[in-house]
């Protein structure tokens, strides 16, 4: 599991030109799934977005958390975090896992974020044209895999 972490001042996800959910002050996650995530991998990643210290403190340093700071998160699913570009030019998205995989593990992070969080968590639409808005703070963009968590 990959997740691409950006803290936001605002953001938001329009689908057929209609905005379908929006966030303040808070964490945008670009959300990618494989077919060997499982359980386990949403858990610890979930556990360690919710307490990253990335917001700032009243000295200006980063050392509050999205839930110290009353933030709020989205979720956006995004294959392409996965994409294979070793050879030739057009990207591979074969370690991508398929809908019937990713849908409910992608599901399954959204409740355990909330449940870690105490709020509600904004969504776009899995497998849906998406087109996403926001405003990085900072910037402050952070990568976070599963696969590299030592």
């Amino acid at each position: 599991m990959r997740a691409v972490i950006q803290r936001v001042s605002e953001a938001s996800v329009t689908i057929d030109a209609s905005v379908k959910d929006r966030i303040g002050q808070g964490l945008l996650i670009l959300l990618g799934i494989e077919d060997a995530d499982g359980s386990e991998d949403i858990r610890w990643l979930c556990r360690k977005i919710a307490h990253l210290r990335i917001f700032s403190d009243a000295e200006g340093l980063m050392n509050l958390s999205v839930m110290d700071v009353d933030g709020e998160t989205m979720v956006i699913s995004q294959f392409t975090l996965h994409a294979a570009t070793k050879k030739g030019n057009r990207p591979s998205f074969i370690k991508a896992a398929k809908p019937d995989v990713a849908i409910p593990l992608y599901e399954s992070f959204v409740k355990e974020l909330e449940s870690l969080t105490g709020k509600r968590v904004a969504t776009g639409s899995f497998g849906a044209d998406m087109k996403v808005a926001l405003v990085n703070d900072g910037p402050v963009t952070i990568i976070i895999d599963t696969k590299n968590k030592e």
